[in-house]
């Protein structure tokens, strides 16, 4: 699978067969980031593709020494699930 990263657009995409996948986020405050929107379509539902898209995302902001505030219900779940991320969380 290949995760583009469209900065302009301040998102993390996948194109598939059945459409686009996408995770939104938007810079928040100084070396913050909100990511507030994981949208995958339906077809492609239950494949790990919106996983993969939160992993590259947080694969960014620690890169980039950013926090992470997790706004979207999705990326909250992943990052409660795998703890060793936690500490990206916005304070």
């Amino acid at each position: 699978m290949q995760i583009d990263h469209d900065t302009e657009a301040h998102r993390f995409q996948v194109q598939l067969p059945a459409g686009t996948a996408i995770l939104a986020y938007t810079p928040s405050g100084e070396k913050t980031l909100e990511m507030y929107s994981t949208y995958v379509p339906v077809a492609a539902r239950g494949q790990g593709v919106a996983a993969a898209l939160v992993e590259a995302a947080l694969a960014y902001a620690r890169a980039g020494g950013y926090r992470v505030i997790p706004s979207c219900w999705y990326v909250a779940l992943w990052i409660r699930r795998h703890p060793e991320h936690a500490d990206l969380l916005a304070a």
